[in-house]
């Protein structure tokens, strides 16, 4: 196996199963070292001493170089089993929630459109988080002007990168960026980050007066719960669900139906209020790294399970189709 390959393999598995990140950026800086190498360096025992090189990365080198799939990958596959099929996942076109190393993605811009053609998506939007989320690195207007600019460089006729951002939804319904930078993107998904435990008559107007703004497309996460995984969890926001929903289906704002594993949002039940409440969906991977585009699987598992017709999912829609949908408020 190319041990190039191998690594690259790897570090993707381990971001779908959301390890540690230091995990999965040691096995890509790895990659990144031998990038370009020839067998017989690959082969020279010089190379554990090449900057990026470690015990773990040196040894699926060598087992790659043997032949054979490496021991630790043939284990992350094992674990990883088949990825999702259905009709649903496979009716899936794009993914309109992805992060960068330009805000809190582990990566920068161009292994994840790397991965997302690799999954086969004709469109990703690239949403990383606006200036209010600082824990995360979030954009000022300048950073967001700035990226606007590289994005566009990363479409062709076969794929289409589009600009976006995850714009916090401030304690008053607000949303935190400037309104001429949102107008110009091509998605813009709202989610609430903050004082997540808000009293219920609050946190629906909120909601509500984010949905109604003509500038929002997609409303994110829109429980903020977290159910497992190394943040431990989270109980939901409370709010009047069907208020809330009533009102994206109102405006055409779509619901996203969150893919990541420990988010399961929203809720069965809430999935449920709103595909009654006539509303539209957005299946999103919410991905920090590339290995993470993959988790669509599960929100595209969920959706099925629901009951939610392709029709209603806009990332099952063509781009000319979704483009002109997102441009119906601008």
């Amino acid at each position: 196996m190319d041990p190039l390959d191998a690594l690259t393999e790897i570090a993707y598995l381990l971001e779908r199963e959301r390890s540690s990140r230091y995990k999965s950026k040691a096995f890509r800086t790895a990659a990144d070292a031998i990038h370009g190498l020839s067998d017989a360096e690959l082969r020279d025992p010089g190379l554990r001493r090449r900057p990026g090189i470690g015990d773990s990365t040196y040894a699926v080198i060598r087992e790659a170089l043997e032949g054979g799939v490496p021991e630790r990958l043939a284990a992350l596959r094992a674990a990883a089993g088949a990825a999702g099929g259905g009709a649903l996942r496979a009716a899936l076109r794009g993914d309109l929630h992805s992060h960068s190393d330009w805000s809190d993605g582990l990566t920068p811009i161009e292994p994840m459109v790397a991965a997302a053609r690799g999954l086969g998506h004709e469109y990703l939007a690239l949403t990383d988080h606006s200036p209010r989320l600082t824990v995360a690195n979030g954009l000022s207007p300048e950073r967001l002007r700035a990226q606007i600019d590289v994005v566009h460089g990363y479409t062709d006729d076969d794929f289409t990168l589009l600009t976006g951002i995850e714009v916090d939804i401030l304690d008053d319904g607000g949303l935190d960026q400037e309104d001429a930078l949102l107008r110009e993107l091509d998605v813009v998904v709202a989610s609430v980050h903050s004082k997540l435990r808000m009293e219920s008559p609050a946190m629906t107007r909120r909601l509500v007066t984010a949905a109604r703004d003509p500038r929002v497309d997609v409303l994110g996460h829109v429980t903020g719960r977290l159910v497992e995984g190394a943040r431990g969890t989270r109980p939901p926001s409370e709010f009047d669900a069907r208020a809330v929903f009533a009102a994206c289906a109102a405006a055409g704002v779509a619901v996203e139906i969150n893919s990541r594993p420990e988010r399961q949002d929203p809720p069965d039940d809430l999935l449920a209020l709103a595909l009654a409440e006539g509303c539209l969906f957005s299946i999103d991977s919410d991905a920090h790294a590339p290995g993470q585009l993959s988790l669509l699987d599960h929100g595209a598992a969920r959706a099925e399970a629901a009951g939610v017709p392709a029709e209603r999912i806009i990332t099952t829609w063509s781009l000319p189709r979704l483009r002109e949908w997102l441009a119906r408020d601008r």
